[in-house]
């Protein structure tokens, strides 16, 4: 279905960094960037976003078909959020049928979607910015599954319901985890499948 001359690559985009190549910004001359990682082949472009403090899998592609077939099939991506407080059942069924969240300016209801909360602390690469610990209160870890991607969305959605996103982490894309990588990971794909 993928043309072979075509290159794709799964990383592991660290905190800090923008889901992007280059910038002729000045606000963004001191931002890190994506080709610091690897060095990528030309036409090289990132299947969806993580916001700068975000961390997890992203996918590249130098085949434009394939990305808008991963972003209009809709692909699940799940993210682990820890969350500020012990979220609850009740936030959680809220987060499940849809909230209402701010997107480019308008109301928007998010799509209903899969979401759990971990009993466990997630095995993740140590985080490299700095997160408040339980002496200031509890955390809890989420996982969140969605098969949309607006700006931001999973922090606006922890938001809505009163448990604020402290760090978040895509940690599968289609059929893709996270696995043993580690921030700043690179690994080139034969082929991308994303689904069974």
């Amino acid at each position: 279905m993928f043309k072979e001359n075509h290159r794709h690559f799964l990383i592991y985009k660290p905190y800090g960094y923008l889901s992007q190549f280059y910038s002729n910004s000045k606000q963004q001359k001191n931002k890190r960037f994506l080709g610091e990682l690897h060095d990528f082949p030309k036409g090289i472009m990132p299947v969806g976003r993580l916001d700068e403090k975000s961390e997890g899998l992203l996918l590249l592609t130098t085949d434009g078909k394939t990305s808008n077939f991963i972003n209009s099939q809709k692909v699940e991506k799940e993210y682990y959020a820890q969350v500020d407080g012990d979220i609850t059942d009740e936030a959680i069924s809220r987060l499940k049928v849809g909230i209402e969240i701010g997107f480019e300016g308008r109301k928007y209801t998010t799509k209903p979607c899969a979401v759990f909360k971990l009993g466990y602390i997630p095995d993740l690469p140590k985080a490299t910015q700095k997160i408040r610990d339980d002496r200031h209160g509890p955390t809890s870890w989420v996982s969140i599954t969605l098969t949309e991607g607006k700006f931001r969305q999973v922090r606006k959605m922890t938001s809505a319901v009163g448990f604020s996103t402290l760090r978040l982490i895509r940690v599968r894309i289609g059929t893709y985890q996270i696995d043993n990588m580690l921030a700043g990971d690179v690994i080139e794909l034969a082929d991308l499948r994303v689904r069974d």
